[in-house]
């Protein structure tokens, strides 16, 4: 178990290690620029290496945890079963949001080179259509609902996705001025109550 546990850790570490210094070649050099060849240079690994943690260096960049990165349904199906599900899924949320806030500079950094650089956006959809796949499924769970027959799982999938992305945005703008997670709150709560029209401008 010991030795499982280093080799785990190992993993871990070289897995850090080259998405940190994806990010790090990516806000440097712009990322039409980096390289597996240069990220693998940079983390002090071999190039077959990298490939056994990531499969493209867009991967690298979005989902610097991998295989190992927590989803959002993996984190509703953790909340105890005996909650609502709109709070099971603030909760999930906030869990999702405070471990993306953890280094807030490489969030920031990370965004910055994923706004700046439409290239990435097919990724990023490829992987927002998973993930909403997922978290229905998992609300499908939880509600005792047919993720193919019933609206709700899915609708509320497609929202919280929504929700994430505006909430990330506001943040990136502000600078990181407020936690994301009051962001998303504040996002939770207009929803809830329906989107009221905003005041009269002036």
């Amino acid at each position: 178990m010991a030795e499982r546990g280093l080799r785990e850790r190992k993993k871990a570490d070289t897995r850090s290690a080259l998405a940190d210094a994806t990010l790090r070649l990516a806000a440097d050099r712009g990322w039409e620029q980096v390289t597996v060849e240069a990220i693998t240079d940079a983390a002090g690994v071999s190039y077959r290496t990298f490939f056994n943690h990531f499969s493209a260096k867009e991967e690298a960049l979005l989902l610097p945890g991998g295989d190992d990165q927590p989803r959002l349904s993996a984190r509703l199906r953790d909340q105890p079963a005996d909650i609502a599900v709109l709070d099971a899924v603030r909760a999930a949320l906030h869990d999702e949001l405070a471990d993306l806030e953890t280094d807030p500079g490489a969030l920031r950094n990370r965004m910055t080179v994923v706004l700046g650089n439409p290239s990435l956006l097919p990724r990023l959809v490829e992987m927002g259509a998973t993930d909403e796949r997922e978290l229905a499924q998992a609300i499908a769970e939880r509600t005792g609902q047919d993720v193919e027959a019933d609206l709700h799982p899915a609708l509320l999938a497609a929202v919280l996705s929504a929700t994430v992305r505006v909430v990330l945005g506001r943040w990136h703008l502000q600078d990181g001025a407020t936690p994301l997670t009051t962001l998303a709150d504040e996002a939770l709560r207009a929803l809830a109550g329906g989107l009221p029209a905003p005041p009269p401008a002036g």
